[in-house]
């Protein structure tokens, strides 16, 4: 699984599981980093809005895995919202990773968290001023590749008014009981590569009866299904841990499910509660 990668629409290879460092510090994301490169991973997700990009870095670096074979992906913060701000955290970005270099950069979300699912304001104009200072960071090979999170179809038809190079990644929420196949549909026929976050509903899935009759069929775990899921709908897949169990567990993935079970799993009926993640505007609650 380790070795199994997509091609980016410039040619770069990205793994096709990652590890997700969302609600990790510095310390703690720095051991899970060592811990999944040791385990084989070689794509580590972060975020300026993670706050551990430093402990990241360091896990990176201290790793017996050379440079070249690791995928690092970060994000500009979504409340950077201009050419200006967004250029100045792409720097800050590659002075807390000290790594020379990014692999992929986001924009995290089309609007500032406090007004997702709050707000009916996309910052059409604001973003392709932010995806400007992504593609001058691409050209001047800070970054190797770029593109956006959280997007919706409107907000890449709005930046494709004005980009120059094509939006490479759209990582999103996607998960069973909330597959926006549309928007997934979309990216892929515009050659955009969709990453999932939260495979797992953030850990929401683990108490669904449906997916754990599911999980049970294919006699694996939840986690395995839901990753698995994702990955046959053609996606990168980011499950977030800091258990190297965990991390073992969720790329033993040698099994299929059947057109049959997949066709099942995306009607099951929408998880709406995501517990005491549900605060999370990425989840609908607010902050």
């Amino acid at each position: 699984m380790f070795e199994e990668t997509f091609v980016l629409n410039n040619g770069v290879k990205i793994p096709k599981l990652a590890l997700g460092t969302w609600l990790m510090d510095d310390r703690t994301a720095e051991r899970a980093v060592s811990d999944a490169l040791r385990l084989g991973y070689r794509h580590i997700d972060t975020a300026q809005a993670y706050e551990n990009e430093r402990g990241v870095g360091r896990g990176v670096r201290g790793a017996s895995v050379a440079r070249k074979e690791i995928f690092v992906t970060s994000k500009v913060a979504a409340e950077c919202k201009s050419y200006a701000s967004a250029a100045a955290s792409i720097d800050e970005s590659l002075a807390k990773l000290d790594l020379g270099y990014i692999d992929l950069m986001l924009i995290h979300s089309p609007q500032p968290w406090m007004e997702v699912n709050q707000s009916d304001n996309r910052y059409f104009e604001e973003n392709r001023e932010v995806y400007a200072a992504l593609e001058d960071a691409y050209r001047a090979g800070k970054v190797r590749a770029i593109g956006v999170s959280n997007f919706l179809v409107e907000d890449l038809e709005s930046l494709a008014v004005t980009a120059k190079v094509p939006p490479m990644v759209n990582q999103i929420l996607a998960h069973i009981s909330n597959t926006p196949t549309d928007l997934i549909a979309y990216c892929q026929a515009a050659g955009i590569v969709v990453e999932a976050y939260s495979p797992v509903a953030h850990g929401e899935a683990l108490r669904n009866p449906e997916i754990v009759q599911m999980a049970e069929k294919y006699g694996v775990s939840v986690a395995r299904l839901c990753i698995k899921y994702d990955l046959q709908l053609g996606m990168v897949v980011l499950p977030k841990t800091a258990n190297p169990a965990h991390m073992q567990a969720n790329a033993d993935l040698d099994f299929t499910i059947s057109d049959e079970d997949m066709t099942r799993l995306k009607n099951i009926e929408r998880i709406k509660d995501y517990g005491a993640s549900s605060f999370f505007p990425v989840f609908g609650g607010k902050l």
